[in-house]
């Protein structure tokens, strides 16, 4: 992203915005003032604004009624405002793409203006292109941007955040036969079907991802609409040996937390340097405080000394540079003290109760093998009473499997959402970006007999 300013002679400074705006390339700066009067017209429409290629007759536009055209003037207006004029030479400021530099130029040059790129003033940062892609990164991108906007400077977690999602939900809906519905499902939204759902179609990878990752997890688990029997157990069933799967559940948190302070190690890095991702509670301090933490239960499990002593060491190390960190940011001084002690209390017990809110993977995973329990038991009972027991066996089932089916659908959705945000996306940002805004209101070229007199 590449920071310029826009330079015409006083006189054409409105030709030059009109390129601009056409070309869409430019996020121009304009104050609140300046943007909302912009957002707000003198006239409603909903047609898209668009700008007449000479100055128009303001009147002229109202009487024939171009709304579109008076929108356009007024977004103008507002960055003609913003504009720094200097005698016969007038200048804006804003932002855009390295790659679009070159074709702004030769357009400009046409008309005797000119971009000159600038040098950011340090502690401002750029404007975030968002780039959402198409397919699977386009569906991915929505769980980020509901988040925050990624600075500029930070790692895109994209794929890796919807990855974490897909796992992390197919280890709550866990079933072969239910998360096969969901491919199936998701197949559908993406060929468009059924019509009244086509504003869910970009979602498509999420709906089809959960329901192979609910498949795989089903395998191991052995569930097939249940503990059917149709599935062999590849791993382990869920009711037999819950505290295997608290502890798979755990592990999995472990590894995603460990990924989450790799990428906020790196964003911390980006952002201001290794001394800042030294001290930062996301970056090396917390990653060393969490890993010292896993050496010792590691060392506890297996009765190894020396595991035990270097993991308090690593974790001694993590907890004295997140106090250093958290001094340095409060500024020092007795209150900075105090305030850096109790900021690594709180970093201290987030660790541990952020690793340990990952049970929820197995609790979920357990209550959803327990609900199709008991649908198959009472399936079954119904079945082998023969005769009317045989139909309400198939109606138990049904229905069964569709209330399961619909209601730990969205409570491990929920879950799977409330661990990204609030496990792993707390420590991969600690500020937020803005997103790359360029202005672009076409040239309506059929507007010429409306100019000002």
């Amino acid at each position: 992203m590449q920071r310029v300013a826009l330079v015409a002679p006083t006189a054409a400074l409105r030709e030059l915005l009109v390129c601009v705006a056409d070309a869409g390339t430019v996020e121009i700066e304009v104050t609140a003032d300046q943007s909302e009067t912009a957002e707000r017209p003198a006239t409603d429409t909903s047609a898209p604004p668009m700008l007449a290629a000479v100055d128009p007759d303001l009147d002229s536009l109202y009487r024939n009624g171009r709304a579109d055209l008076l929108a356009g003037e007024a977004q103008l207006q507002a960055c003609r405002k913003a504009a720094i004029v200097r005698g016969e030479v007038a200048g804006l400021v804003g932002w855009m793409c390295s790659a679009d530099l070159s074709s702004l130029r030769e357009r400009l040059s046409v008309i005797g203006c000119a971009v000159v790129p600038l040098r950011s003033p340090k502690g401002l940062d750029p404007p975030t292109m968002l780039r959402t892609g198409s397919g699977v990164r386009r569906s991915f991108s929505t769980l980020v941007t509901t988040y925050a906007t990624v600075p500029y400077r930070d790692v895109d977690p994209t794929l890796l955040a919807g990855f974490a999602y897909v796992v992390m939900f197919g280890m709550m809906f866990g079933d072969a036969g239910q998360g096969a519905m969901l491919v199936v499902g998701g197949l559908l939204l993406r060929a468009g079907r059924p019509v009244r759902a086509s504003n869910l179609h970009s979602v498509w990878p999420f709906v089809v991802g959960g329901g192979l990752a609910a498949m795989v997890f089903g395998l191991l688990y052995g569930e097939f609409f249940g503990p059917t029997g149709v599935v062999p157990v590849l791993w382990i069933a869920p009711l037999d040996e819950p505290l295997t799967l608290l502890g798979a559940g755990v592990g999995i948190g472990a590894i995603l937390l460990a990924g989450a302070y790799v990428v906020g190690t790196l964003n911390r890095w980006r952002e201001g340097g290794w001394l800042v991702a030294l001290g930062s509670a996301s970056g090396i301090a917390g990653a060393a405080l969490f890993a010292g933490l896993g050496l010792v239960a590691a060392g506890l499990t297996t009765e190894t000394a020396w595991l035990i002593a270097v993991g308090i060491a690593v974790s001694c190390s993590g907890v004295a540079m997140a106090f250093i960190g958290f001094l340095a940011a409060a500024g020092g001084g007795g209150s900075g003290a105090t305030q850096a002690v109790v900021e690594v209390f709180d970093a201290v017990v987030r660790v541990g109760t952020n690793l340990v809110s990952f049970a929820r993977l197995a609790a979920f995973g357990l209550t959803h093998a327990a609900l199709g329990a008991v649908v198959w038991e009472g399936t079954r009972n119904l079945w082998s009473a023969g005769g009317v027991g045989i139909a309400a066996a198939v109606v138990v089932f049904v229905v069964g499997n569709a209330v399961t089916f619909a209601l730990e659908a969205l409570v491990a959705a929920v879950q799977a959402l409330r661990l990204e945000y609030y496990e792993l996306f707390s420590r991969v940002f600690v500020s937020e970006g803005r997103p790359f805004r360029p202005w672009h209101v076409p040239v309506d070229t059929g507007s010429s007999g409306m100019t000002a007199t």
